[in-house]
């Protein structure tokens, strides 16, 4: 009976995983959201609601300790929770980088640079979490390392849009005293590069998961970095 209970400890733990991976997920989309349609509501939705993933993250740390110190786990066992453990601490980080989306969201005033893709660049990221996720949960180590090499596509658009921001600002011929419009210029620059820059994290977080799955399933650190 008592390991029964182990065994559904341990069930509960990856569903429960797999939920603040949901969770995550809608949040880093809505951020998007609210930043393509300046939506200032939803803005603070993103931001008032990291606090729910925050106290995921603590509920589940919790059961990976007490799974860790109460059952004493060897093995895959072992390797499964520690992963977990992990990939939680991934998913928390994605959770504050959606709330950075917010945040931007807020201190946005205008559209610029039209040809640089934010909602494309985000669909990426959205899809490499959930795949990493999918591959946590059916233990697919194949998928982890089709996740690494997407993170290579994914760095490639982050470097091209960037260099289109700031090609374009070194082409921009400024009116001598209009420091106001200079000011919310590079105000809005700044902005839209750590949207990039953020963006870019998402999908180094969601590497991360993979890789710690690959560990998780073949006790493999290949991809661990």
């Amino acid at each position: 009976m008592a390991r029964q209970g182990y065994q559904e400890k341990l069930s509960s733990l990856r569903e429960d995983v797999l939920y603040m991976s949901e969770v995550v997920s809608e949040r880093l989309r809505m951020g998007l959201s609210a930043l393509e349609g300046k939506d200032r509501d939803l803005a603070m939705e993103v931001i008032q609601g990291d606090d729910e993933v925050n106290e995921l993250y603590l509920d589940l740390e919790s059961q990976c300790i007490d799974l860790l110190a109460l059952q004493q786990p060897v093995a895959g066992d072992l390797r499964f929770i520690a992963a977990s453990f992990k990939i939680i601490t991934d998913l928390e980080r994605i959770a504050d980088l959606a709330t950075n989306l917010g945040t931007y969201t807020l201190d946005a005033k205008r559209d610029v640079y039209p040809d640089v893709d934010i909602q494309g660049i985000g669909q990426v990221t959205l899809e490499m979490i959930e795949d990493a996720m999918n591959a946590y949960e059916s233990e697919d180590a194949d998928a982890c390392f089709d996740i690494a090499e997407r993170d290579d596509d994914l760095d490639r658009l982050c470097e091209r849009a960037s260099e289109i921001v700031v090609r374009d600002l070194i082409e921009t011929e400024f009116v001598e005293g209009d420091d106001e419009e200079i000011e919310a210029l590079m105000q809005d620059v700044s902005r839209l590069l750590l949207t990039v820059r953020d963006l870019e994290r998402v999908g180094d977080h969601a590497v991360n998961i993979a890789a710690r799955t690959l560990y998780m399933v073949e006790n493999s650190d290949e991809l661990i970095y």
